[in-house]
């Protein structure tokens, strides 16, 4: 992928360098810490929407619920770090990922107004290393890369390059690329409006049907990776050979079957977030050779 040539982005929050707070990120015991019933049924509620297990949005609210030292709290108030900057970074991984992002602004800025007649506003990427905070509690390496809609921001632990190519076999600036990619579509997801319409709706539901809501959700933000690299390559020639292999390549490895059964040897469908290597790699392909937001339509379909 030619990224080199993208313009970079100043909407980067470089934590890199800061060191994770926190503790675990199980269920705490005696109650979560004191957090309420009502928080907790949010906080599930959250994750379902985002992807991102529940246990880990709740460890995080009862980290942020305990006192605090008089730095973080510092910090907390607005005051920034020594290590965090703004703007883009100067390493290498910092100026790719500056860079994807300023793609996807470049792109989405003429291609959601054009498509949806809906203006886009730029999401923030947040780099660190370890731990840090977001809208949506503690964020960890162990999440991999997120989108939190209470913030608007995405969380990128850029280690998470380094964990797909050692633990999924899967390497190549495209599938790094498709990966922010993807935590931008659920930023496109926010900005038409879809994400808090999903929360409703997953109020009013069980877990299974929650599960098959959210799945539905993931796999539009993989159509919309595939409708950005379409328009970034039609715009800016952005595509080398073997790009799309490597979004292939990636969105098989990070299936919800595909990892379920190296895990525990079998696969659950009903406890599918995500969505199966299959179906995962189907919706980008069908955003890649659209190129039109509204192909992305994973709601209406009939099959997924």
């Amino acid at each position: 992928m030619r990224w080199e040539d993208f313009r970079t982005s100043d909407n980067v929050e470089d934590r890199r360098g800061e060191g994770g707070g926190g503790g675990g990120f199980g269920f705490p015991g005696g109650g979560a810490g004191g957090l309420g019933i009502g928080t907790i049924v949010i906080l599930c509620i959250i994750g379902w929407v985002t992807g991102i297990n529940p246990a880990i949005l709740i460890g995080g609210a009862e980290t942020m619920t305990r006192p605090r030292a008089p730095q973080e709290q510092g910090q907390s108030q607005g005051q920034q770090g020594p290590d965090r900057r703004t703007g883009a970074p100067s390493d290498q991984t910092g100026k790719f990922a500056a860079a994807i992002l300023g793609n996807t602004e470049d792109v989405w800025k003429e291609v959601l107004p054009n498509q949806t007649g809906k203006a886009y506003t730029p999401t923030t990427m947040v780099l660190y290393t370890g731990g840090t905070r977001s809208g949506c509690g503690m964020a960890r390496a162990a999440m991999g890369p997120f989108y939190c809609p209470l913030d608007k921001k995405v969380y990128l632990d850029t280690s998470f390059f380094k964990e797909m190519e050692q633990k999924f076999k899967v390497k190549g600036d495209f599938a790094y690329a498709y990966v922010i990619a993807h935590e931008v579509g659920h930023h496109v997801q926010d900005v038409l409006g879809i994400l808090p319409k999903v929360q409703r709706r997953q109020q009013q539901v069980d877990q299974t049907e929650a599960n098959r809501l959210s799945v539905r959700v993931e796999l539009m933000a993989d159509c919309l990776a595939g409708v950005w690299a379409k328009n970034s390559d039609d715009r800016f020639n952005a595509l080398e050979q073997g790009d799309i292999e490597e979004a292939m390549q990636a969105a098989s490895a990070i299936g919800d079957d595909r990892l379920q059964k190296q895990s525990q040897g079998y696969a659950v469908p009903d406890s599918f977030t995500h969505g199966s290597s299959a179906q995962r790699m189907r919706w980008f392909q069908t955003g890649f050779r659209s190129g039109q937001t509204q192909s992305c339509d994973t709601f209406r379909a009939s099959q997924l």
